[in-house]
């Protein structure tokens, strides 16, 4: 079976593609399979439908657009271990982890959901991205297994993909009664909230590079997202955890359930935590370990994390609870059992994040900059065999410059990149000093029939950033990274080549607008955080030399604020007021919330007395004139711009992105 390519300027896999993917089919361990037993094992049923719907009538969730990996064909286009794991995350379904205590279903959304049988009900391990998915998961595990009550929720992580769909599986209500507790590592919702308002705009962004969620589902784009298919689309929220985890060890019974917290802060997420099973003898390892070494930097933008830290932490569970361990299942992937084989995957986990911190300092201390080491580092051969250390949501490449970035920072030390140009205004230069468009273009075709893409890269983004309107450079740009992107093994790296690709053609497709933050996720920012992100949103031009000293007081949660504008910031100090302030607007932290989301605007709400503002009312008038509206459709490539061939908005429901997802 020949697919055609989505794109009417989009190319098949070239024959350097072709020769690239044949050798690393040579050299990795195909002939191990044991990833396919594990993957199937335990399976109890599979639901009749391959779509669920979101509550708002789109497409929430689609496994059946992935079922072309199914037809038994190699594709060229796609990287032989990406397709190897793209086809392990096909497993859909019910599934049982250790008889009749622990369960999961599989294939509903990006992360797994996990139902551990109680005294009276379940306990539910992450409640996935949207509530449909999730609500779709329990209704499938009480047809089967018989009806229960959820008893608990527990969240590993503070990602979206592992807490949006709670509404799904419990009613706010009875978790704000106490009779169903949310159980969550200490710093959870601070962290939760954190990651999608400081550069949530530009963060959503970049997930359409790094998730691919624009590019058609088939061989020539969206194949996989490492950890699971996707990210679903339905509806998202946040109801707040009641129980933190505060200890490093803590243990727990809930409804006849023993349960033993491992918090492991900086490791995936910088609230995160693995739960051990004693009972069952199974270790639950959250996203610390799943079926790929992770993003130390993820593509999408978040802060670094710490590989070494990575390491110790499944060091020490390996330690801890690795020595009993009859199965280990996880908020990804699929289970592995036995004792020797969860030593065996905890073991190279653990070598896999400490070789990459270890290896790339090592040559860092050499010399080896962060514009060098993702050529020179290089993964240990015993490694490099075994599926469990390869890069699939991480890439080799990525990971080993962000190991410097922590350590070190961007600048590779050398004065010249101290101060550097803006490609922009350094462009024009190189396309004159290399004989203009005709010659790069010329060049580049020369380059790219040798195999040679990286290099006619480096030359075609210099035109292409000399001369945006230059279609020629911008096809063959689009060529070279649609090549590269068929040679990635890690889905993230593959997606941003490709999504590049489309709109360096086609340019920004028309309704490629991030999903807002819910009104949830808003709810949920402290208020601290709410002043921090109005810091953010202003333009300083628009402001000119206006000052002012405000309080703020909500007498409802007894916090106050002092908010001063000056010098173009605006700064919030928590606990404090001024005794001089220009204006003070006081209002109930409740109500606060109602004009965060935009249910009842701040100046209804003076206007009918349920805030009081005393002082110069001017100042808010003159603050909300200064404040930005983030649009998500910035170009990221030079020149892009929404294409007349863009496909309409509800064209992308499912593939509109949630926050802060997959790590």
């Amino acid at each position: 079976m020949r697919f055609e390519h989505f794109h009417e300027h989009g190319k098949q896999p070239s024959a350097a593609t072709t020769a690239a993917r044949a050798a690393a089919r040579e050299r990795l361990p195909f002939d191990d399979e044991r990833d396919f037993e594990e993957a199937r094992r335990g399976f109890i049923a599979a639901p009749p439908y391959r779509q669920i719907m979101a509550a708002a009538g789109h497409v929430a969730w689609d496994m059946g657009q992935y079922d072309f990996l199914l037809s038994g064909q190699d594709f060229d286009s796609i990287h032989p271990s990406l397709q190897r794991q793209a086809i392990l995350n096909m497993e859909y379904g019910l599934f049982e982890v250790v008889p009749g205590h622990i369960y999961q279903v599989r294939g509903f959304d990006l992360a797994n959901i996990s139902f551990i049988r109680s005294d009276t009900g379940w306990i539910v391990f992450d409640p996935l991205t949207a509530s449909e998915t999730a609500a779709a998961a329990l209704a499938l595990i009480n047809e089967h297994l018989g009806p229960r009550p959820v008893v608990a929720v527990v969240y590993s992580h503070s990602h979206g993909d592992h807490f949006a769909g709670a509404h799904g599986v419990v009613d706010v209500a009875d978790v704000r009664s106490g009779k169903v507790p949310v159980i969550a590592p200490i710093g959870f919702l601070e962290h939760a909230v954190a990651e999608n308002v400081y550069a949530g705009n530009a963060m959503n962004r970049r997930m359409f590079y790094q998730y691919g969620s624009l590019l058609d589902r088939n061989p020539f784009g969206h194949v996989d997202q490492a950890i699971g298919k996707g990210v679903a689309a339905g509806s998202t929220g946040l109801i707040p955890p009641t129980i933190d985890i505060v200890d490093d060890i803590e243990e727990l019974t809930i409804d006849g359930v023993r349960m033993v917290f491992q918090n492991t802060p900086g490791t995936e997420a910088p609230a995160e935590m693995n739960t051990w099973f004693p009972d069952f003898k199974a270790f639950w390892a959250a996203e610390n370990i799943v079926a790929t070494v992770h993003n130390i930097y993820t593509l999408r933008g978040a802060l670094v994390r710490d590989a070494l830290e990575w390491s110790r932490q499944i060091n020490k569970a390996l330690y801890l609870f690795g020595q009993d361990a009859e199965v280990m299942f996880a908020s990804h992937s699929w289970p592995r059992w036995g004792n020797e084989r969860i030593r065996e995957v905890m073991r190279t986990q653990r070598d896999a994040y400490a070789h990459l911190n270890n290896g790339v300092m090592h040559l860092a201390n050499q010399g080896v900059t962060i514009n060098e080491i993702h050529r020179i580092y290089q993964v240990p051969e015993s490694l490099e065999h075994r599926w469990a250390a390869r890069s699939y949501h991480g890439s080799v490449e990525h990971n080993s410059r962000a190991v410097i970035n922590r350590y070190l920072g961007y600048w590779d030390g050398n004065p010249a990149t101290l101060i550097p140009l803006a490609p922009r205004e350094s462009a024009p230069l190189y396309v004159e000093m290399m004989g203009g468009s005709d010659a790069i273009s010329s060049k580049a075709e020369q380059l790219m029939d040798a195999g040679e893409y990286l290099l006619a890269i480096e030359i075609l983004n210099k035109l292409v950033y000399g001369e945006p309107t230059n279609e020629r450079g911008r096809h063959l740009l689009a060529d070279a990274f649609e090549q590269v992107g068929y040679q990635q093994e890690s889905p993230s790296v593959r997606n941003s080549f490709l999504a590049a690709a489309l709109e360096l053609r086609s340019g920004i497709p028309s309704g490629a607008a991030p999903k807002s933050t819910g009104p949830d996720m808003v709810r949920a920012l402290s208020t601290l955080q709410f002043l921090d992100y109005l810091g953010i949103r202003l333009d300083s031009t628009k402001i000119g030399d206006a000052a002012f000293v405000m309080n703020l007081v909500t007498p409802d949660n007894g916090e106050s604020f002092v908010i001063e504008l000056s010098n173009g910031a605006l700064t919030s100090l928590q606990g404090f007021v001024a005794d001089e302030p220009d204006v003070t607007l006081t209002i109930n932290r409740s109500d606060l919330e109602d004009a965060m989301i935009g249910v009842v605007p701040l100046q209804q709400q003076v206007m009918d007395g349920t805030a009081v503002l005393t002082g110069d009312a001017s100042i808010l008038m003159t603050l909300a004139g200064a404040l930005t509206q983030f649009e998500p459709t910035f170009a990221i490539m030079p020149g892009t711009i929404p294409g007349e061939d863009a496909v309409p908005a509800d064209a992308f429901a499912y593939r509109d992105m949630a926050d802060s997802s997959g790590g």
